[in-house]
């Protein structure tokens, strides 16, 4: 199964937070499952650890590319397709970051792993 990681589900599996769900993080461990975290994400990482919200300890692209590898998770880039979801997605969640992991789960048909509820007003599978 194809697996959309929302950023605070990337950073608690990495960090192996005990906020991560249990049923969640044996989906990523799961070896047959194929994992994908959004550059989106990362890029709202990258914000987080300059504002200070966050520090991992490593510079900013070893530590994403050591964890990507490490934990064989893949990137999930940004194309035309999901920006053209978003323009008429319903505005029911405003975080930009948020909204583009959505429209990546609608326009690839990923299931999204994610403790936030409100991605359950789109139509799109959500686990948590």
């Amino acid at each position: 199964m194809r697996l959309l990681l929302d950023t605070h589900t990337f950073i608690w599996f990495i960090i192996n937070s005990p906020q991560l769900n249990l049923t969640v993080k044996q989906l990523i461990e799961d070896e047959k499952n194929e994992k994908l975290v959004s550059i989106a994400s990362i890029w709202e990482i990258a914000i987080k650890q300059n504002t200070g919200k966050l520090s991992f300890g490593l510079p900013f692209q070893e530590f994403v590319e050591q964890q990507l590898s490490v934990n064989s998770i893949s990137l999930q880039n940004i194309n035309l397709d999901h920006i053209n979801v978003i323009e008429s997605l319903p505005l029911h969640h405003r975080d930009p970051f948020d909204r583009l992991i959505i429209a990546q789960g609608m326009v690839e048909h990923l299931p999204i792993l994610s403790a936030d509820s409100i991605f359950d007003a789109y139509p799109i599978q959500r686990f948590w």
